[in-house]
């Protein structure tokens, strides 16, 4: 690049050569803005690659819990005395807290949340856990995993009223609000938050 720089007025067209034009400096800027370009379009390129990108898929298991568990039986014929789903709800996540109690912090949830996941889940009219599913997450997969392992380690649950399920099955959601250290509420049954 640096001969193109140095060219002499004999060797540019006529029409430069008439114009008296500095061929330095429109030769060289057009070679350095040339690298330049070339620069930054290999920079955004790279940087591209480094990236990952929201809609990208990332692989995860968040099937397995992430530390051995101790799983609480709970009788299988238990029959919950919940009349509604919410009242249902209630029960499910008294299971749950109850069987992940070294997860789950006593008091109010922090003013600014590490983490909010909602989970979908339906439970058959045994109590068993028949499929569960991330619906809102802040993408923190320790969390996502925490949540699932706990809903999964209080399965089965107390049996839910005939009356609430819809083709053999019981719907619902629950939110569970994790705290810096990683330790969990559920919504249905926590504190109201502090202030901030």
């Amino acid at each position: 690049m640096l001969n193109q720089c140095s060219l002499t007025s004999a060797s540019l067209p006529r029409r430069a050569r008439s114009l008296d034009a500095d061929p330095y400096s429109t030769t060289c800027f057009n070679a350095h803005m040339n690298i330049r370009i070339a620069i930054l379009l290999a920079a955004a390129v790279l940087a591209g690659c480094a990236s990952r990108s929201d809609e990208t898929p990332v692989a995860r298991n968040a099937d397995k819990p992430t530390r051995t568990e101790k799983k609480t039986e709970m009788p299988a014929d238990i029959m919950s005395a919940a009349r509604t789903i919410d009242d249902y709800k209630r029960d499910i996540a008294l299971r749950i807290s109850e069987a992940n109690a070294p997860k789950v912090y006593a008091g109010r949830p922090q003013a600014l949340l590490r983490s909010v996941i909602v989970v979908r889940y339906a439970v058959d009219g045994r109590g068993h856990l028949v499929r569960s599913e991330i619906m809102r997450s802040n993408r923190d997969h320790e969390t996502e995993s925490t949540a699932l392992a706990s809903l999964r380690s209080a399965a089965p649950f107390p049996k839910p009223a005939s009356h609430l399920l819809r083709r053999g099955q019981l719907e619902v959601s629950e939110t569970w609000l994790f705290n810096n250290d990683g330790r969990f509420q559920l919504r249905t049954i926590a504190q109201p938050q502090m202030d901030q």
